[in-house]
């Protein structure tokens, strides 16, 4: 499937930015005019299923994982994924050829064993399209009044299908093996990959660092420290 996407800079010297779930490119939209300025030519995806991209018949982390390869340049220099999107991009890596990769607080393991229902509780599921920004605001007390209004409209647009197939906790893992250079970015106290995962993948030759005080969406939590954790990857 072809992705929408959306683009900073110019030129071939490719990064590649993926969303999370329930979000959409926007979510890049500090990040990718630093890039770009670092002469990065930006393409930030938006996963099928969320934002412009278009809605399917079936959802899974593989086909999310094709279907970036089939929308973006081969061989990008930096490829970055959040949360879903880290997931994704581990399973894209190889057939991207990128030279190397960020994963933001990856999607590789489920935070607990009640998570994955409490997710998919009917209740929950609708209110997920009534998100106020006042909501996210309190619960998000750092971010920055945009990504407030971006996360009321990509909550209200994306396809809840998504959800029962690439958030069950048999689809959150870590890639078995590094493939290429890899930095792994966490939020402090992160749900998605906690101690004892940080020390495998450090071990496997990852390089693993925490953003202190950031929560999972680590780049609207504190823009400058996320951007300071990317040194010497970008």
């Amino acid at each position: 499937m072809k992705l929408y996407t959306r683009e900073w800079g110019t030129g071939d010297r490719y990064a590649v930015l993926v969303h999370g779930v329930m979000s959409d490119s926007r979510n890049w939209r500090r990040v990718g005019p630093v890039l770009a300025a670092r002469g990065y030519h930006v393409i930030a995806v938006d996963l099928r299923g969320h934002g412009h991209s278009p809605r399917a018949d079936e959802y899974t982390a593989e086909l999310m994982a094709q279907d970036i390869v089939e929308s973006v340049p081969a061989n990008p220099e930096l490829v970055m994924g959040h949360s879903l999107g880290g997931l994704t991009v581990s399973l894209a890596i190889e057939r991207l050829g990128a030279q190397r990769v960020v994963y933001v607080d990856p999607a590789f393991s489920c935070p607990a064993a009640n998570w994955f229902q409490r997710m998919l509780a009917p209740a929950f599921l609708r209110t997920l399209a009534r998100q106020s920004a006042t909501a996210i605001a309190r619960r998000n007390p750092r971010w920055d009044p945009a990504d407030v209004a971006i996360e009321v409209e990509t909550f209200r647009v994306f396809d809840r299908a998504v959800l029962p197939v690439v958030l069950a906790p048999a689809a959150m893992r870590a890639p078995d093996t590094m493939t290429v250079p890899s930095l792994v970015v966490l939020a402090d106290n992160s749900q998605l990959v906690k101690p004892q995962l940080a020390e495998r993948l450090r071990e496997d030759g990852y390089e693993v660092r925490v953003v202190p005080g950031s929560g999972h969406v680590i780049n609207r939590d504190d823009h400058d420290g996320f951007m300071q954790a990317l040194e010497g990857w970008i």
